[in-house]
């Protein structure tokens, strides 16, 4: 009997250092993005010095967490900050409990932005919190707040310091501050030891959030020895693809290439479609035009907006990292508190439709989004629907699997009824939307998502001259695509899709997948409108290379060209910004006019950092207007062979700043338009 008690007694032991060693083996298998994936919903805190002066500077009153660069502020005055930073009445437990009740997974809090103020205690520096009266370490305060609420504690931390000596390069109107002396692998030393400060010191951080990457004097190696080096730290800390140089602009998603970075961050912008299955990216933005707090900036996004940027970028498979700017005082603004209670309200009842989830398997939904979560072999669709159906019948066009089940989760207890229309299921809702911003509707079906989206329907352009090729395509199998000219429906006796289309005329395309003769999409118009092109201009006197204007100053959008005095004026052989006299601060205006060699639709293309527009004729074809990392937008016009006027602005205010103007036409593949096509009148 002692021998069967101590068999017993061993055979226990052995199970439970099995379970012991198995449950460590799967800990450690763990993905260190799952938790991130998970939340789906952070908070940004932008706040230093900048708080103070609160947007405001000698009458202007639009700057912000730049304050000290957009309105050029001596770092001698900008250090004066530090004895009036005093927020007496930050409450760390306050913060974070707010975020919670939002929502929020997660909170990111500039450690140190570009002024290089730094919001925690570092022996590194004496230009941190505790020289100043509040002398108080605000990232110890909040990281003790976020681990008792179940909250994940993360840094954005600045790689530009406009503050350090051995920063480079300096502001181009520092003209006081020297750079002799200055040595970038000392600032390199610098950053290092104030990272290994703020993860050593703080316990277990989620998200390390670099900015600041962009100037020359950051390279790829440099990025990449940051990453492995707060890796070596912490192995299971996320970063962001800002440490290194292959962000895409605002769009934030990493270029191809050997970057390294765990995320993509598209700033003040959603990508337009879904991505990749695997590409993880996070969208920041602000809550209305500014990052840091200014208190004449009143344009606050709704509430509505907000939470369908939330279902929109979980219906994408991202992240939504929603900022807030405090105060000096160390308050939220009140608009900003009641847009968080009031998404709160919302997430409560509909959180599990944010959560965890995975993207829409839908290319497009008329009426809202979609989010999804596997359900063990099965799938439960989450449908974010923003506009109710006013006749009952809410449509899930394109989907062959069988329903399960469906139901409000307002409601849950109550099952709605679903039946199948054609391709599609149609779920019988209430009368009334139970939720005036987003009703969200669970719907159970057998296995993954089987969607039939509809065909696509290519052309080069929406016009044409002569006659126009269009392409109808689907990636699915087994099926037939049949199309119509004239707009209407496309039935099982119209004509199939053998090859591409070619039109003579202005028609309306519609098209519509079927399988086994019966509708398996849902239908698709496109229209191609036969135009007459712009004649070209008559002009004598024409030399090569084009006109352009240079103008100094500082503005948030183009401005009034007719309204500044040149800095000077010339004739440049290319629509570029290599005669700048600075990096920051300055416009140019291109006037003259453009060859074309043959008649036909051309489409011009207009990338630029910052702002710029590109006209045809006197008439505005390209807006890429506004204050953005490079952005290329284009436009198509119907033109004639010979001269064209052509006028391009640009202006940039600071960070990077580039401008390309490229083309294409009959025979002519895109490419920056050369010089021999610029000309300008003598």
């Amino acid at each position: 009997m002692v021998k069967q008690k101590k068999f017993k007694s061993c055979v226990i032991y052995l199970f439970t250092l099995l379970l012991f060693f198995s449950c460590q083996v799967e800990k450690k298998a763990e993905d260190p993005m799952d938790w991130w994936r998970e939340a789906r919903f952070g908070l940004f805190i932008h706040w230093g010095l900048y708080a103070i002066p609160a947007g405001e500077w000698n009458g202007e009153t639009n700057h912000a967490e730049w304050i000290r660069t957009t309105a050029q502020i001596p770092l001698e005055t900008y250090e004066k900050f530090v004895q009036q930073f005093n927020p007496v009445k930050f409450d760390a437990d306050a913060w974070v409990t707010m975020a919670k009740n939002a929502g929020m997974k997660y909170i990111v809090i500039t450690s140190k932005h570009h002024d290089g103020f730094c919001l925690f205690d570092s022996k590194l520096t004496d230009f941190d919190v505790m020289s100043t009266p509040f002398h108080r370490d605000i990232l110890k305060e909040l990281s003790d707040a976020c681990r008792k609420q179940g909250i994940k504690m993360c840094w954005y931390h600045s790689i530009m310091d406009w503050h350090h000596p051995d920063y480079l390069p300096r502001r181009d109107w520092e003209v006081d501050r020297s750079t002799e002396g200055a040595d970038f692998d000392r600032f390199r030393a610098y950053l290092k030891g104030q990272l290994k400060e703020l993860v050593g010191n703080y316990g277990k951080i989620g998200v390390l959030w670099f900015d600041g990457e962009w100037e020359n004097t950051w390279n790829h190696q440099y990025g990449k020895d940051l990453y492995n080096y707060v890796k070596n730290l912490q192995p299971d800390i996320i970063i962001n693809n800002r440490v290194d140089k292959g962000r895409s602009g605002m769009a934030g998603l990493t270029k191809e290439g050997e970057f390294v970075g765990d995320f993509g961050t598209p700033e003040q912008e959603i990508p337009a479609t879904g991505l990749p299955e695997g590409v993880d990216w996070e969208t920041c933005m602000t809550m209305n035009d500014h990052w840091g707090y200014n208190k004449n900036d009143h344009n606050w996004k709704s509430t509505t907006d907000l939470l369908h940027k939330l279902a929109d970028i979980a219906s994408k498979g991202g992240n939504f990292l929603l900022n807030i700017g405090p105060t000096a005082e160390g308050l939220f603004p009140q608009e900003s508190v009641e847009r968080l209670a009031q998404m709160g309200s919302w997430m409560k009842v509909n959180g599990e439709a944010i959560y965890g989830t995975k993207a829409s398997p839908f290319k497009n939904l008329e009426w809202g989004r979609c989010t999804r979560k596997a359900m063990g072999a099965d799938t439960r669709l989450y449908l974010h629907v923003f506009q109710w159906p006013q006749d009952g019948q809410l449509i899930i066009p394109g989907i062959y699997n069988t329903a399960r089940q469906a139901y409000l989760l307002i409601k849950p207890d109550q099952k709605l009824a679903v039946n199948r229309k054609e391709d599609a299921l149609v779920i019988t809702v209430p009368g009334n939307a139970p939720d005036a911003i987003n009703s969200v509707v669970a719907l159970d079906i057998d296995g993954k998502p089987d969607i039939n989206e509809p065909p696509v329907i290519t052309a080069d352009a929406d016009i044409f001259t002569d006659r126009i090729e269009v392409e109808i395509s689907s990636d699915r199998e087994n099926i037939s695509i049949r199309y119509t000219l004239d707009g209407s429906d496309p039935t099982p006796e119209s004509p199939k899709v053998e090859k591409s289309l070619v039109v003579d005329k202005t028609t309306t395309i519609a098209a519509r997948i079927f399988r086994s003769g019966k509708p398996a999409s849902s239908i698709v118009r496109k229209t191609v409108t036969k135009v007459t092109p712009i004649p070209g201009r008559t002009v004598t006197n024409t030399q090569a290379g084009i006109h352009y204007n240079y103008y100094s100053g500082n503005w948030d959008q183009l401005p009034d060209f007719t309204r500044l005095k040149a800095v000077k004026s010339g004739v440049t052989d290319e629509l570029s910004n290599k005669l700048k006299d600075t990096d920051d601060h300055y416009a140019f205006e291109f006037t003259g006019y453009v060859f074309l060699p043959a008649e036909g639709i051309y489409t011009f293309y207009l990338e630029s950092d910052d702002g710029s527009q590109l006209y045809i004729n006197d008439s505005l074809l390209i807006d890429n207007d506004g204050i953005h990392s490079m952005e290329e937008k284009a436009g198509s016009l119907a033109l004639a062979g010979g001269l064209h006027q052509l006028r391009v602005t640009f202006f940039e205010r600071s960070g990077g700043d580039d401008l390309v103007v490229s083309f294409k036409g009959p025979g002519v593949e895109k490419q920056i338009i050369p010089a021999a096509f610029l000309k300008h009148r003598k």
